[in-house]
């Protein structure tokens, strides 16, 4: 695989976010046209904001060579990379949240695997042993309980699957993306299950993390998904659904 002739696609999902959306998209410009040494594109990903998010985005898009943007009327972050993924004519895909929580040098190691083959899906992970991250101690023991359960009830190989840093070859996404069913926060979870499941290689990257104060995540209701979509998710595995013939075909072709 050439990595050179590869173009990387990267999403960020936003709401109401007209104030940090225009410096923090110029960060991540400047970050990437001076170290990232591969092609690259931005979507901003407007989750049916109500202030001027869309006027920024458009902006942005108007500007910028490599931004583009993408207007959706209902709120969803899973439906916004849905969206924007299936949509997109890149080699891989990705995303990271608008708060640029995540250091921007674990980018090239989180797209590398994927560009050169090694794996289908690469992730951002807290929990890893060199991660370092900064946030509150709730917080903290929410996302470590959580995890645990997703490994006690699934036997996840992998160790973080809420962080808002993720990668999939574009041929894996356009399998994995019809299996899921969440459209809000578990659509992570959902999709790196998914993954496992249908015998997909995931590559973690310890990353460097400060939680954002001005998060927008409501916890409750939150964490109240995350359990009925795990409970949703176990019972259909035990039927045996989850899998995807082209998925199957797809890894039997790279081998």
């Amino acid at each position: 695989m050439n990595a050179t002739r590869q173009l990387v696609e990267i999403v960020i999902p936003v709401h109401n976010e007209e104030a940090v959306l225009e410096p923090n998209v110029r960060l991540l410009l400047d970050y990437l046209r001076s170290e990232y040494p591969f092609r690259f594109s931005i979507v901003i990903a407007d989750n049916a904001s109500t202030d001027g998010t869309a006027a920024v985005a458009e902006r942005l898009a108007r500007d910028e060579p490599e931004v583009d943007r993408l207007r959706l009327e209902r709120k969803g972050r899973g439906l916004a990379l849905r969206t924007a993924w299936l949509a997109s004519s890149a080699d891989v895909v990705s995303y990271m949240d608008v708060d640029l929580s995540t250091n921007l040098c674990s980018f090239l190691p989180l797209v590398a695997p994927l560009l050169s083959g090694h794996s289908e899906v690469a992730i951002g992970t807290r929990l890893a042993h060199h991660a370092h991250v900064r946030r509150r101690v709730r917080r903290e023991v929410l996302s470590r309980g959580y995890n645990l359960l997703v490994r006690a009830g699934f036997r996840a190989g992998f160790s973080d699957a809420q962080c808002g840093f993720k990668a999939l070859r574009a041929d894996a996404a356009r399998h994995l993306l019809p299996l899921v069913a969440d459209d809000g926060w578990f659509f992570d979870t959902e999709l790196l299950l998914l993954a496992e499941r249908n015998g997909m290689r995931i590559h973690e990257v310890p990353v460097d993390w400060i939680e954002d104060l001005d998060s927008r995540v409501e916890l409750v209701p939150t964490i109240a998904d995350d359990l009925a979509g795990l409970w949703r998710l176990r019972r259909a595995f035990w039927r045996g659904g989850g899998r995807a013939q082209a998925a199957s075909a797809m890894l039997a072709a790279a081998a």
